[in-house]
């Protein structure tokens, strides 16, 4: 098994309204692709960090193997959610995969 791990941050010039509905958003949409792309075992988006942490949001997802996660990157579902409710709206990117 596979895990995909990333943590963003949002733009600054987005106000806390902002970033609580892009927050919200992304979650859902992304969510959403379980059960959807090959490959895909589970993704959670986590959005209610600790005060304590340094980044907005984090996706925690495992995949069957390298290559589903491959699949994954550019599946149409995944790049349309990407595109429109979490690309527009991050300052950084952060990602780190490896096999369980």
């Amino acid at each position: 098994m596979v895990k995909h791990v990333i943590l963003w941050n949002l733009k600054s010039e987005l106000s806390d309204e902002e970033k609580s509905k892009v927050m919200a958003d992304a979650k859902r949409e992304l969510e959403a692709l379980k059960g959807k792309i090959p490959g895909l075992i589970d993704i959670k988006i986590n959005i209610k960090g600790l005060a304590s942490s340094n980044a907005d949001m984090m996706l925690d997802s495992s995949f069957e193997s390298e290559e589903a996660l491959r699949g994954y990157a550019v599946h149409p579902l995944h790049v349309a959610a990407a595109d429109n409710f979490v690309r527009p709206y991050t300052a950084s990117r952060s990602c780190l995969d490896y096999i369980v």
